[in-house]
């Protein structure tokens, strides 16, 4: 099928790798030129991550990433900017702890109500087990297990330490994707824990090839067949 063409996206409790344009590991590549790139690598997902740019800016890169990652069947999830993520023809967001639950949220469907935007889909942070039945009582699309290990994209975060994954592995229900400082020599690791569905920033995007990064992280996740992990 030509990549012009809308392609449907999996299913949350099918998709595997989970990826990320960060304007942090940006360097001087294009938005657009990462997003093919992740996409033709084989991630599922990609996060837009723009800490600390302007909504206009955001929105801009946001429009400039939605027809490619549609073109793939790839979800495209907004970090922080709620504004930018429910203006989009597929509106997915994801917040932290404190971005929801300290913004006065008990539900998604509060946020939903809020902007006008009942289809909107939600994905939280956790760091423990009480966070995450928390954003699971809340609504939460999928939740985000981490950080594993120590990671340069969240210093001041403690690792949350396999023991973390090993509890999702048995308790959680819903899509749950691990994160935080997950790298080729430590994949194996947090896939033997239990985790089946991967997030990686900074061992993709520093890559010099981030297309055949991609391409290694998503064909050692798949050895790891899913099971009754996150599905209903």
């Amino acid at each position: 099928m030509s990549k012009t063409l809308q392609a449907c996206p999996k299913p949350l409790d099918q998709c595997r790798l989970y990826a990320f344009v960060d304007e942090a590991y940006r360097a001087a590549r294009q938005h657009e030129d990462l997003a093919e790139a992740l996409c033709q690598g084989g991630a599922d997902i990609i996060q837009l991550r723009m800490k600390g740019q302007p909504h206009a800016t955001i929105c801009r890169v946001a429009l400039a990433l939605f027809p490619i990652t549609q073109a793939h069947g790839v979800h495209l999830i907004i970090n922080d900017d709620v504004a930018t993520a429910t203006g989009l023809p597929s509106p997915f967001l994801h917040l932290g702890q404190e971005d929801f639950f300290d913004a006065g949220y008990l539900h998604v469907d509060e946020l939903r109500s809020r902007t006008a935007c009942r289809s909107l889909k939600l994905g939280i942070s956790t760091h423990a087990p009480s966070q995450a039945q928390r954003a699971i009582q809340a609504g939460a699309d999928y939740v985000a297990i981490g950080p594993v290990f120590a990671t340069p994209t969240k210093p001041s975060a403690s690792p949350v330490t396999l023991d973390y994954v090993r509890w999702a592995s048995a308790e959680v229900q819903i899509p749950w994707f691990c994160i935080g400082g997950i790298k080729q020599n430590n994949l194996t690791e947090v896939l033997n824990a239990g985790a089946r569905r991967i997030c990686v920033v900074s061992d993709i995007l520093n890559h010099t090839d981030p297309e055949s990064q991609c391409r290694w992280f998503r064909s050692t996740i798949e050895q790891y067949p899913l099971t009754h992990q996150g599905t209903p």
